[in-house]
C-alpha cells in the first residue's frame, strides 16, 4: 500500500524541484509550428532528458524525420510489468496584446503557473514524473517508460515513422496519455474517446484578376458568393448536421451506458459558456451539448479567403475564393473515406471547386470497463478525493491510434488539465493543486497497476 504519509512528504518536497524544472522548460519556446523555433524543439528535448536523469532515471533524445522523442525510463526489473506515459513537449505559438504576461517567462502567482505549456502539456508531464519517482523509491515493481513527443501540434507527422522503428524496444503493457481535459475543478474524468480529424482547402477559381462590379458584375460568376452557397448547402449552421451523402453511415452511436455516465457527470452548461466565451449553443440540453461535441461528427469553417480585406469597400469581383475546413470524426469513421465523400459531394454540388485534403488523424475509442479502468478510478479518488466520471473527449490527439496501433496494449486517457486553463489560449496556466493531486494520483495508479495487469 501507498504509505499517505510518505507520498505526502515527497509531494511537498517535491514543489520547490517542480516550480525550477517546470520554469527550465516553459522558458524554451518549443513551437513546433513554426520551422525557426527547429533549435528551441532540441533544446527543449535536451532538457527533458536532463530532467529524468538527474531524478534518477535514464533517458535518452531519438531523433527521427522530424522532430526529436525524448524515452525515458525508470525500470526496475525485467520480469515486472511496464506502464509507458505519453505526454508531449511542442506548445502552440502565443502571440496577441491579449497576453497579460510574457508567456515564455514563467510567472508563479500564488499557486498558478502562468507560461505557454503551462498546461499543454509540460505541467501535466512533469506531475507524472515525479509520481514515477515515488513509485521507483517505494519499490513497486513496475517498470515507467515516457515518450515525451514534440510535433503533437502539428499533428505528430514523424511520430508513425518513430514508433514503426522502436516499438520492439518501447513494448510496453499499458499506455496512459495524460493530455486531456477535466470537466470543471473538482470534476475528474477518464476520456474514454477521442474524435479524429480531416482537413481541407476548397478553392474556387473563376477569373485571373479582380474585375470592375459595375462593368462585369451580374454576368461574371463571383467565387465568394459561389464559395459560401457551397458551405451552406454542405452544412446547416443552425442545428450542425452535416449534408454529405453517406457521411453518417459509420458513425457509432453512444451507448446507453455512456449516455448515463454522460448524465451523471456533472456537466455545466452555463460553466461550459464562460470558460469558452461562448454567447449561446445550439442547444440548451447538456446532454445535446455533451453529444455534440464529444461523440458526433463535425464540419468547421475556419477561414475564408478572398476579394477585398481592407477598409470600405472596393466595387470588385474577385477571381477566387477559398475556405479552410475541418471534419472532426468519430469511431468508426476514417478520415480517408471522410474526404473522399467530402470531394464527391462537392463535385456534386460545384464541380469548379477544388478540395485539397489537409492533416488528417483517425479517431479512438477506448473502454471504461475491467480492471484497468477500476485501477483509475481509485487512482483519481486517492488523489483528488473524487471519482471520476467517464466521457469523451472532443478533440484529437494524433499519437494515440498510432501508439495503439504499434505497441497493440489499452490505451487510457487520464489527463489533469482543466478548462479554465486555457488551452492554446492567451494567459495559459496550470496549477499546483493539479500538480500535487496528479502526483498522488498517478502514484496510486503505479501501486495498482502490477495487480490490475496480472489479472487482466
Amino acid at each position: 500500500m501507498v504509505d499517505s504519509k510518505a507520498l505526502d512528504r515527497h509531494v511537498r518536497a517535491a514543489r520547490p524541484k517542480y516550480d525550477a524544472e517546470l520554469r527550465r522548460w516553459v522558458e524554451i519556446p518549443s513551437i513546433s509550428l513554426l520551422p525557426e523555433r527547429r533549435p528551441d524543439i532540441q533544446r527543449c528535448a535536451e532538457a527533458a532528458a536532463k530532467t529524468v536523469i538527474a531524478l534518477g532515471g535514464t533517458a535518452e533524445v531519438i531523433e527521427t524525420r522530424g522532430n526529436p522523442v525524448v524515452v525515458g525510463r525508470f525500470a526496475s526489473d525485467r520480469k515486472h510489468p511496464t506502464a509507458t506515459i505519453y505526454n508531449h513537449l511542442d506548445v502552440q505559438p502565443a502571440e496577441g496584446a491579449a497576453w497579460k504576461r510574457d508567456p515564455f517567462k514563467l510567472s508563479i502567482e500564488g499557486d498558478r503557473y502562468y507560461a505557454r505549456g503551462a498546461t499543454d502539456d509540460k505541467g501535466p508531464a512533469l506531475s507524472v514524473l515525479h509520481a514515477a519517482v515515488f513509485a521507483r523509491q517505494a519499490d513497486v515493481p513496475l517498470n515507467i517508460q515516457f515518450i515525451w513527443e514534440l510535433e503533437e501540434e502539428i499533428g505528430s507527422p514523424s511520430f508513425d515513422g518513430f514508433m514503426q522503428k522502436h516499438a520492439k524496444s518501447l513494448r510496453t503493457d499499458v499506455v496512459v496519455v495524460s493530455d486531456t481535459v477535466w470537466l470543471a475543478p473538482g470534476k475528474p474524468v477518464v476520456s474514454t474517446g477521442l474524435r479524429g480529424l480531416q482537413g481541407a482547402t476548397l478553392r474556387l477559381e473563376t477569373g485571373t484578376e479582380d474585375v470592375h462590379s459595375g462593368l462585369t458584375g451580374g454576368a461574371a460568376r463571383n467565387p465568394m458568393v459561389e464559395l459560401c452557397n457551397l458551405i451552406a448547402a454542405l452544412h446547416d449552421g443552425g442545428t450542425g448536421k452535416i449534408h454529405i451523402q453517406g457521411f453518417y453511415d459509420d458513425v457509432v452511436k453512444p451507448t446507453r451506458a455512456e449516455l448515463a455516465s454522460f448524465s451523471r457527470c456533472g456537466f455545466s452548461l452555463p460553466r461550459f459558456k464562460k470558460v469558452y466565451g461562448l454567447a449561446s449553443l445550439r442547444s440548451k440540453d447538456p446532454l445535446e451539448v455533451m453529444q455534440a461535441i464529444w461523440a458526433r461528427p463535425t464540419l468547421e469553417v475556419h477561414g475564408i479567403a478572398g476579394g477585398y480585406q481592407g477598409r470600405g469597400i472596393k466595387t470588385i469581383v474577385p477571381p477566387f475564393a477559398e475556405a479552410k475546413v475541418s471534419l472532426r470524426l468519430v469511431p468508426n469513421q476514417t478520415p480517408a473515406k471522410a474526404l473522399e465523400l467530402l470531394r464527391a459531394e462537392v463535385k456534386r454540388l460545384n464541380p469548379d471547386v477544388v478540395v485539397h485534403g489537409e492533416s488528417a488523424l483517425a479517431p479512438f475509442r477506448g473502454n471504461s470497463t475491467g480492471a484497468l479502468g477500476d485501477v483509475a478510478v481509485q487512482a483519481l479518488r486517492f488523489g483528488f478525493g473524487k471519482s471520476p466520471a467517464f466521457v469523451r473527449e472532443g478533440g484529437s490527439i494524433g499519437a494515440v491510434v498510432t501508439l495503439e496501433r504499434h505497441l497493440k496494449c489499452p490505451i487510457q486517457l487520464i489527463g489533469l488539465s482543466l478548462p479554465d486553463h486555457g488551452y492554446h489560449a492567451p494567459n495559459e496556466y496550470f496549477d499546483w493543486g493539479q500538480a500535487a493531486g496528479g502526483m498522488k494520483t498517478f502514484a496510486k495508479y503505479f501501486e495498482l497497476l502490477p495487480a490490475a495487469l496480472r489479472g487482466r
